[in-house]
C-alpha cells in the first residue's frame, strides 16, 4: 500500500494551486510575456533535471533522489500555474477557437503521452531496466518540445498578425499586461490616454468578475473534481484482474485521453456547441452518477463495459471544459476576459485538486 507517486501529486498540487492564486489576484500588473515565458522555461528546466538526476544516480534511486523529484514536481506546479492561466487568459480576449485550440492541444499532449507509453511498454517491456529506458525516452522528448514550446512562444507567436491584432485591441481598452508582447511583435506602446477615457476603459475587479461568472467557476470546478476524482487513480488501481492484463490501466488512461481529445473539437460543430448557462450546469452535475457507474463497473462489469465508461468520461470532461471556457468570456472587454480567464483556471485546478 506504499504509494509513493502519490506524494508526488499532493506536492504539485498545492504549488500549482497557491501560485495561480497569487498571479490571479495580481494580474492586472502582471507581464504576461515574462510570465508565459517564465513557465515554459520551467517546465523545460524541469523535465531536463529529471533526466539529469536520473542520468547522474544511473537510475539507483534512493531518498535523496525521490525529495529531488519531489522539489522539481513542486516547480512543475509552479511552472503550470505560470503557463496555463497565462495563456488561457492571453487567449480569453482573442477567439474561441484559439481556446479551443489550446486546450485541445492540452488533451493532444495527454494523447501522445499515453502512445509513448504504450510503445514503449512493448518495446522495452520484457528488457532489463524497460520501465527507466521508457521513462528517459519520455522525458526527453518533453525536454524537447518544452524548449520548442520557449521559442515558439518568445520568436513567433507574438509576431503572428492576428495575436498582435488582439493584443493592441486589449491594450487599446486598458490591458496593461501586453506591453512587452506588443514590443515583441514590433509594435509600440499605445500612447497615455486621458482621464475621461481611462475611466471609460476601468475594468471590472475581480470580485465582481467573479461574481457575475460563479456559475462558470463552479461548473470549471465540478467538472475536474468529478474527473480526477476517477482519473487516473481509480482507473489505474481499482480495476480488478481482466485477460488485457499489465494493459489494462494503459489502454483505459489512453482511451480517456483520446475521448477528451475527441470531446474538444465537438463544441467547433455550432448546433453541438452548448453554451446555455443553465444546462452547462445541469450537464456538469448530472456526471456525478458516473461515480456510482464507474464503482458498479468494477465491481460487477467486464472490461468492455469499463472502456465505455471511461470514454464517457473522457468525451464530457473535454467538451465541456471548452464550452465553459469559450462561452464565459464572451460581451467583456480585453482585460476583463484576461482577468476571467485566470480565475476560471484557478477553479479548474482547484478541482484537480479536490478531485
Amino acid at each position: 500500500n506504499y504509494h509513493p507517486s502519490r506524494v508526488l501529486t499532493l506536492v504539485y498540487q498545492p504549488f500549482a494551486l497557491g501560485t495561480l492564486a497569487i498571479l490571479a489576484y495580481h494580474e492586472a500588473k502582471i507581464n504576461t510575456r515574462r510570465r508565459n515565458l517564465f513557465g515554459y522555461t520551467l517546465f523545460f528546466l524541469s523535465s531536463l533535471a529529471i533526466l539529469v538526476m536520473d542520468l547522474a544516480t544511473s537510475g539507483k534511486g534512493g531518498l535523496g533522489t525521490f525529495i529531488g523529484i519531489c522539489i522539481i514536481s513542486g516547480v512543475f506546479g509552479v511552472a503550470d500555474a505560470n503557463v496555463q492561466g497565462g495563456m488561457v487568459g492571453d487567449l480569453s480576449y482573442m477567439r474561441p477557437e484559439f481556446i479551443q485550440s489550446y486546450v485541445a492541444g492540452l488533451a493532444a499532449s495527454g494523447v501522445i503521452t499515453s502512445a509513448l507509453r504504450l510503445i514503449t511498454k512493448a518495446a522495452f517491456e520484457n528488457s532489463q531496466g524497460g520501465l527507466r529506458k521508457g521513462a528517459i525516452l519520455f522525458f526527453a522528448i518533453s525536454s524537447f518540445f518544452e524548449f520548442l514550446c520557449v521559442l515558439l512562444y518568445a520568436y513567433v507567436f507574438p509576431k503572428l498578425p492576428v495575436v498582435k491584432y488582439y493584443r493592441s485591441k486589449a491594450a487599446s481598452e486598458g490591458s496593461k499586461t501586453v506591453a512587452s508582447d506588443l514590443a515583441a511583435g514590433g509594435i509600440q506602446a499605445l500612447p497615455e490616454t486621458d482621464d475621461v477615457e481611462s475611466k471609460n476603459q476601468e475594468r471590472l475587479s475581480n470580485k465582481e468578475l467573479l461574481l457575475q461568472n460563479i456559475d462558470y467557476a463552479i461548473d470549471m470546478f465540478l467538472i475536474y473534481a468529478l474527473t480526477l476524482s476517477i482519473f487516473p487513480g481509480f482507473l489505474s488501481e481499482d480495476t480488478g484482474k481482466h485477460s488485457l492484463g499489465s494493459w489494462y490501466a494503459l489502454v483505459l488512461i489512453s482511451m480517456y485521453n483520446v475521448w477528451d481529445l475527441i470531446g474538444r473539437y465537438i463544441p467547433l460543430i455550432k448546433p453541438l456547441k452548448l453554451e446555455s448557462r443553465k444546462a452547462l450546469t445541469t450537464v456538469i452535475i448530472s456526471r456525478v452518477l458516473l461515480v456510482p457507474a464507474f464503482y458498479f463497473t468494477s465491481k460487477y462489469g467486464d472490461q468492455g463495459w469499463m472502456i465505455m465508461l471511461t470514454s464517457i468520461l473522457g468525451l464530457s470532461n473535454g467538451y465541456l471544459t471548452v464550452c465553459v471556457l469559450t462561452s464565459a468570456p464572451k460581451g467583456y472587454r480585453g482585460p476583463e476576459q484576461n482577468a476571467l480567464g485566470n480565475l476560471l483556471v484557478l477553479f479548474l485546478l482547484g478541482g484537480i485538486f479536490a478531485g
